[in-house]
């Protein structure tokens, strides 16, 4: 199923401010993969999983995967646009 437009407008946003997308992970692959990229000089940014998933039928099940899922989104530090 294509992303909604809305969700590729933000993705290349992210991407124009110098974001790469990494995965989507839950805790604790999730902590740890925010310290671990931290600790190689990276900027992490985290979004709600399912912005980039259409609404299924179910919400309760939607609301449930996006307090538990995030996207991890890194760029280097140098690499910000002025």
């Amino acid at each position: 199923m294509p992303l909604p437009a809305e969700v590729k407008t933000k993705l290349a946003d992210l991407e124009r401010q110098g974001w790469q997308r990494q995965f989507t992970t839950e805790e604790p692959r999730l902590s740890e993969a925010v310290e671990l990229y931290r600790e190689l000089g990276y900027e992490v940014r985290l979004e709600r999983a399912c912005e980039e998933l259409p609404l299924p039928e179910c919400t309760q099940c939607y609301d449930t995967f996006c307090e538990k899922y995030k996207t991890i989104f890194t760029r280097r530090k140098e690499d910000r646009p002025h």
